[in-house]
């Protein structure tokens, strides 16, 4: 909307420039110019980050909209809910790509379990919409900055000629990335943690009805 307010307004100014322009018989040709320019590269973004928004995210089936709702998700909250999600799948994707080109990697990934960590958690997050600022850290930090560091990592691992500093940066990388995949793993065990509370308690509850029935 704002922006074609702004398409609006920089439009009339042309008109205004136009006539004026015919009236006075100035040459205001170059300026009416920049002024168009200006009109167009605003209504190009503009055009270009709509289509982009449609094609980014997926279609939302009926079930997943009746299950935002029965959350009591607002329509804002659910449209940022799927975008955050629908990011986060990509950068687990580009995880996963990047874990599977390099054996450092997989052997960092298997000590952590970092994707099924990450794949776990997403999936704990479609389950329960409104835990997302639960998840900050995991979504905003760590995995994001996980991505990044693989990314440089398989670059400079990919370099045809290595020095000495060269593989410095490699093992240093390694030992970031390797912190980087604890700390997912932890993110996603400290999610979880309350859901293992309430089957310790349940787990209780079971075990003290089992001994009183035992008893009788």
């Amino acid at each position: 909307m704002k922006k074609k307010t702004t398409v609006l307004m920089l439009a009339g100014i042309l008109f205004l420039l136009l006539y004026f322009g015919y009236e006075t018989g100035t040459d205001l040709i170059p300026l009416i110019l920049v002024v168009g320019g200006i009109c167009l590269i605003i209504y190009g973004v503009s055009n270009r980050r709509n289509n982009s928004q449609v094609s980014v995210l997926p279609v939302m089936t009926k079930e997943k909209e009746a299950h935002y709702i029965e959350s009591g998700m607002t329509e804002k909250e659910i449209e940022f809910f799927r975008e955050t999600m629908n990011q986060t799948k990509k950068q687990i994707l580009k995880l996963q790509e990047n874990i599977n080109q390099n054996a450092k990697l997989k052997a960092i990934d298997l000590r952590h379990d970092t994707l099924r960590a990450s794949k776990a958690m997403f999936k704990e997050l479609v389950k329960d919409p409104q835990k997302l600022h639960f998840a900050n850290h995991f979504l905003y930090t760590h995995l994001p900055n996980m991505v990044d560091l693989t990314d440089k990592f398989i670059e400079i691992n990919g370099h045809e000629i290595k020095t000495k500093e060269t593989y410095e940066k490699i093992e240093e990388s390694s030992q970031i990335i390797d912190q980087m995949a604890a700390l997912i793993a932890k993110d996603y065990q400290q999610f979880v943690a309350d859901d293992l509370e309430d089957l310790d308690i349940e787990l209780s509850i079971a075990k003290q009805s089992l001994k009183r029935d035992n008893s009788l």
